[in-house]
């Protein structure tokens, strides 16, 4: 409940409006949830997140039945046969899936955001006729191409490039992409590339769907700690050839890629991590507090001593402010109000408290919270990459001060 004092300039009395502000989950979220519960204790249990986590194997035959539910068109629209967009859903897709691990979160996301959002935002409508479809049954996997070798936070200044053939209807990709995870399971990479004179730095640039099948295209794994739903890889091209309809939003798009990295594609995806980090952390949190009433120190359950009480309040606290940040950005999204900063902001915040929580929690277990028969080392490893991905914690600080209008000089 918001108050708002109004003056009353006949009595100089202050009288009190109310105005609702309902913080109480929607029913068609609880059910989701309750859903998504039920088929991972039915057809993915902690075992086999642990197995997928150790061979990085795609866990095929569970994500399509995930997919039967019908959470892979929850960022589509019904005319393209989605459940229409709900921002909120898939936030809440993303975190419970994560509590068990990323290895079906990763390619929810790679699906219902990577192809579905972007599609939704940027592709043309023969694009969205064509895609969405097929993203909204699951049938389709995109994953990212777009930091390099030499370039991480600073895309415009990507190296890749597409030349269009004398035709006028064929794309030659030149370059190699750095950090392309699950590019070896997906079907396009959604790739930047430079379209034009490296001089005009923000005004040639493109992003192109390119098949992870195409030829001249070459895969490398790159070793990595966390976040095992897929490997992550460097995607090699060289001399790939694309028709021009390839270009996200259509031909008429090319060099148009710059505002649609910039856009409300990329607030959603800001919140997508945070989303990982709250199912993650939530995880560690509920394993923690299951543990603290079961090991016994000194004659009675830790849960008992005041350090580890202390310790198990704080990360309620601190979940609970990760999970109001994250889903009134979500709420801005559904809206359709503007969530640059707020997703900014979660982003930000989620990524960085969820790993204090994390570790919280690991030290709370003690020895046993660095053992691998426990999902706590799991929830560590992958928790120590969101500050990092999705647009690092300083990307994120430099987002809000230079959206708020905080002069630089």
């Amino acid at each position: 409940m918001k108050f708002i004092w109004r003056e009353d300039t006949q009595n100089q009395w202050r009288q009190l409006e109310s105005i609702s502000m309902n913080f109480e989950e929607q029913e068609h979220i609880t059910m989701l949830r309750q859903s998504i519960r039920r088929f991972l204790d039915q057809n993915y249990s902690r075992e086999q997140a642990r197995e997928q986590d150790r061979t990085m194997a795609f866990a095929r035959e569970a994500f399509q039945k995930l997919c039967d539910l019908g959470v892979t068109g929850l960022t589509v629209p019904e005319e393209y046969g989605g459940a229409g967009v709900d921002v909120v859903a898939a936030m809440a897709t993303i975190e419970e899936l994560c509590k068990r691990g990323t290895g079906l979160a990763g390619p929810f996301i790679h699906c219902a955001f990577y192809g579905g959002m972007n599609l939704v935002e940027n592709g043309s409508e023969a694009q969205k006729r064509e895609f969405l479809p097929r993203l909204a049954t699951g049938e389709l996997l995109f994953a990212y191409g777009l930091s390099e070798p030499d370039v991480g936070g600073d895309l415009p200044s990507v190296k890749a490039t597409a030349t269009l053939k004398e035709d006028g209807k064929t794309l030659v990709l030149n370059g190699t992409k750095r950090w392309c995870t699950a590019a070896r399971i997906a079907d396009y990479i959604l790739t930047l590339v430079r379209t034009g004179p490296v001089e005009e730095k923000y005004k040639n640039l493109s992003m192109v769907m390119v098949p992870a099948s195409a030829p001249g295209i070459t895969i490398v794994d790159i070793e990595h700690t966390g976040i095992h739903y897929a490997e992550t890889t460097d995607v090699i091209m060289e001399d790939v050839e694309v028709s021009i309809d390839n270009v996200l939003g259509g031909p008429d798009c090319l060099n148009k890629g710059w505002p649609m990295l910039v856009g409300r594609g990329l607030d959603v995806e800001r919140l997508e991590t945070a989303a990982i980090g709250v199912g993650i952390a939530t995880a560690a949190v509920e394993d923690a507090w299951q543990y603290a009433q079961e090991r016994s120190q000194f004659g009675k359950k830790i849960c008992g001593h005041q350090a580890v009480r202390h310790s198990l309040s704080d990360v309620k606290t601190k979940l609970q402010a990760c999970r109001h940040m994250l889903y009134h950005a979500a709420w801005l999204a559904d809206a359709g109000k503007d969530l640059a900063v707020e997703s900014s902001m979660a982003k930000l915040f989620v990524g960085d408290t969820s790993v204090e929580i994390v570790l919280e929690c690991q030290r709370i277990m003690g020895a046993y919270g660095y053992a691998n028969e426990y999902d706590m080392e799991r929830y560590v490893r992958d928790i120590l990459s969101l500050p990092i991905a999705g647009g690092s914690s300083n990307m994120q600080k430099n987002n809000i001060a230079n959206r708020l209008g905080l002069p630089q000089r």
